[in-house]
């Protein structure tokens, strides 16, 4: 009995240690289940534009279908991808279209891609976090980009 307990009581700790749940603090492991709220990206240079980035973020955080926006600015096309909540995915065509309709009146001079894919929306939390630990240059990141939106279009 003495025995049975010397070995269980180790083998039981391990398994509770290995179990526990971790924050390591990268967004990109719990983006698909949680709400990140990531900051928008900038990848343009031009400090007149800089703040648009922020001021789309806040109005499509609003709209009730949604709980979670990311937004990626990049030269010639802004990426807006987001998580619809779920009894709402019955209406993505219609929430696409009026956050679409939203955004061409708001802001006409600029091309937006939109996005509710969670492949997409993963990426650009790992485009995010490698930008904020500084791993990855601008240019980098404007070709990271680039290969972003050509993932959205390829499935489109």
């Amino acid at each position: 009995m003495n025995k049975k307990r010397i070995i269980i009581v180790p083998l039981t700790i391990l398994v509770l240690i290995g179990c526990a749940n971790k924050q390591d603090g990268n967004d990109s492991k719990i983006a698909l289940m949680k709400k990140t709220d990531p900051p928008p990206i900038e990848l343009v240079d031009n400090p007149e534009t800089d703040s648009y980035g922020h001021a789309i973020k806040r109005e499509i955080s609003k709209m009730k279908e949604l709980y979670d926006v990311a937004v990626i600015q990049g030269k010639e096309e802004t990426l807006v991808v987001y998580k619809v909540k779920h009894l709402q995915r019955f209406h993505m065509k219609k929430i696409e279209k009026k956050m679409d309709r939203y955004l061409e009146d708001k802001y006409p001079d600029e091309d937006f891609i939109l996005s509710s894919d969670y492949k997409i929306f993963l990426e650009t939390i790992r485009l995010k976090e490698k930008l904020k630990r500084g791993s990855i240059s601008k240019k980098d990141a404007e070709k990271k980009f680039q290969d972003i939106v050509k993932l959205q279009k390829e499935k489109t």
